[in-house]
């Protein structure tokens, strides 16, 4: 599982994703510049992304379509946290698994995150 703090960008363009989500919790390019795929949240909602990367220079992933959806059905807000992981890595076609959670403040410390859990009926 990998995880990444939310800033101002990831939750009102898109998600710029570390590489090293694409070694842990996500799929690879092969060779490509662009890799579509599908991921579950806590719900059981199946979300679809494209994450795409550039051709020259540093590759910087940035999840896209789909991404803006997902983070306003969750009202995701800058310092909450994503989780992405291979839900089963033995299946022959991988299938992923999303994790939105809400930084809980206690006094204006972070105490932690809880879970954002959406019913499919309730996203737009």
């Amino acid at each position: 599982m990998t995880t990444k703090i939310l800033s101002k960008t990831d939750t009102s363009k898109a998600l710029s994703l570390p590489t090293k989500f694409f070694k842990d919790s996500l799929p690879s390019f092969n060779g490509g510049h662009a890799v579509t795929f599908q991921a579950m949240d806590e719900s059981g909602f199946v979300w679809t992304f494209k994450c795409s990367t550039r051709k020259e220079g540093h590759p910087k992933p940035v999840l896209s379509k789909g991404w803006l959806a997902f983070a306003r059905s969750k009202k995701l807000k800058v310092g909450d946290k994503i989780k992405f992981s291979v839900l089963d890595p033995t299946a022959a076609v991988p299938f992923y698994g999303v994790r939105a959670e809400k930084e809980v403040k206690i006094f204006g410390a972070i105490f932690g995150y809880s879970p954002i859990i959406i019913a499919p009926s309730n996203i737009p």
